[in-house]
C-alpha cells in the first residue's frame, strides 16, 4: 500500500499543472490493478474537499463526484471508507462542507451522542446540536 498525499490528489483533478497531472495519473495507472494500493487518509481527503471547494471554487455536485470516484475506484484504500459514505450523504443533502459532515459521520460511528458546534450549516446534520 502507497499513500497518497492531498496535492497529488488535486492535480489530478484540477489538472492545473499538466506534468504533474501527467505523473499523478502514471502512479494511479501502476496501481489500479491492486485493490486498496493506494492509500487516502481521512486527513487528506478533508483537505482535497477544503482546497477544491476554497481555492479552485469546484461546486458542492463537483466535490461530491470527486469522492464518489475515489470510493468508487477499488484501487483506493479509504482510512474510513463507511464514514466517508454517510459524509457523502450528508453533503449531497445539506449545506455543511464535507469535512464537516465527516466529523459529524466518523463521531456517529465512534459512539458519540452529539456533536457540538457553532457553525450553522452544521445545524441540519444528524445529532448536532449547535451552541
Amino acid at each position: 500500500m502507497i499513500a497518497l498525499d492531498t496535492n497529488v490528489l488535486v492535480r489530478l483533478v484540477t489538472r492545473d499543472d499538466e506534468a504533474q497531472a501527467r505523473r499523478a495519473k502514471g502512479v494511479f495507472d501502476r496501481h489500479s490493478g491492486e485493490n486498496g494500493g493506494l492509500f487516502v487518509s481521512d486527513i487528506v481527503l478533508v483537505e482535497l474537499c477544503w482546497t477544491l471547494a476554497r481555492s479552485y471554487e469546484l461546486s458542492r455536485a463537483d466535490i461530491a463526484r470527486t469522492v464518489r470516484a475515489l470510493l468508487d475506484n477499488a484501487g483506493i484504500g479509504l482510512e474510513s471508507p463507511a464514514a466517508v459514505k454517510s459524509a457523502l450523504v450528508y453533503f449531497e443533502a445539506g449545506s455543511a462542507d464535507f469535512p464537516d459532515c465527516l466529523i459529524v459521520a466518523k463521531a456517529g460511528q465512534l459512539g458519540c451522542s452529539h456533536t457540538f458546534s457553532f457553525d450553522k450549516r452544521m445545524g441540519s446534520l444528524p445529532s448536532v446540536q449547535l451552541l
